[in-house]
């Protein structure tokens, strides 16, 4: 495969889209916004003004769009101007349903679809380090590798078709969760008393050690590299944190799955976010907790 389409060139797009071209892809970028078009003329990729312009002549079209709605209106448009037996692969984080919409499209004509929603954030992306989480057929899978390969460092076969999404929405709640309660721990251990440091320095090497806490840690100082060293500059935006979440209690309402935790953060989430907060990155919730943010 030579030629890819890319569909939907934002914050996580572009530098994807980017990782390709500098792969040696031929990569046609479509983005309903002209900044992103601009910009992604600077990073190798063709920009073409339409949808239909993009998936001409290509071998594979990968979207990463906001909402299932979205992805699963372009994929109705696709169904008609791609040809049969183009690799279909979609990185939105959406609700099972629509992927699972998108694949049955897909498979109207005879198209190869894989639901490839990623971990990693903006910096995953622009590194090429993100982790995909893959739902489709096996032979589809073993299509797309190659190229998420271009874009990731980990590629994960999580089942058939909308498994990635369900992959995507549990380990998103797991995160959700487990960052109030990494900052909680953090609000509690100043008013004992407790430098960040040494908290850090227990609780990174014995039965508080979590990825919240040794890699995304939400106070300035023991991990130099995270949002909370440089203003709670988003990585991962608090906004897009409660659209997981949100997602997450969408599926365990349709599965009868009890998910109280899960419920809890998204109430949390959704405070933090409707005070104004949703474009800060998610670690910032341990300003709220503290009472010093929203």
């Amino acid at each position: 495969m030579n030629t890819i389409a890319f569909i939907g060139l934002g914050n996580m797009g572009l530098p994807m889209a980017a990782n390709l071209a500098k792969a040696g892809y031929t990569v046609k970028g479509f983005d309903l916004s002209e900044a992103s078009r601009a910009a992604a003329e600077g990073e190798g990729i063709h920009a073409v003004s339409s949808l239909a312009d993009a998936v001409k002549g290509a071998d594979a079209v990968i979207t990463m769009l906001p909402k299932g709605e979205h992805v699963v209106a372009v994929y109705r448009d696709l169904v008609g101007l791609v040809a049969a037996g183009t690799l279909l692969i979609d990185c939105s984080t959406v609700d099972v349903t629509s992927a699972r919409a998108a694949h049955d499209l897909a498979a109207g004509k005879a198209c190869h679809s894989v639901d490839a929603p990623v971990s990693g954030g903006t910096g995953g992306a622009k590194g090429a380090t993100l982790t995909f989480m893959c739902g489709a057929e096996a032979a589809a899978f073993e299509a797309a590798r190659p190229i998420l390969e271009k874009m990731g460092r980990k590629i994960v076969h999580c089942g058939g078709a909308g498994a990635g999404q369900a992959a995507k929405i549990c380990n998103n709640m797991i995160l959700g969760i487990s960052m109030i309660a990494v900052s909680e721990a953090f609000v509690l251990g100043e008013r004992l008393g407790l430098s960040h440091q040494a908290l850090f320095d227990v609780a990174s090497t014995s039965s508080g050690q979590c990825w919240a806490l040794t890699s995304y840690c939400p106070v300035p100082g023991p991990v130099p590299t995270t949002p909370a060293n440089n203003g709670y500059r988003p990585g991962f935006a608090a906004a897009l944190m409660l659209k997981d979440l949100k997602l997450s209690q969408e599926a365990a309402d349709s599965a009868g799955a009890s998910t109280p935790l899960g419920a809890a953060a998204t109430a949390l989430y959704d405070r933090f976010a409707t005070a104004g907060s949703g474009d800060r990155d998610f670690s910032a919730i341990v300003e709220m907790l503290r009472g010093s943010g929203a």
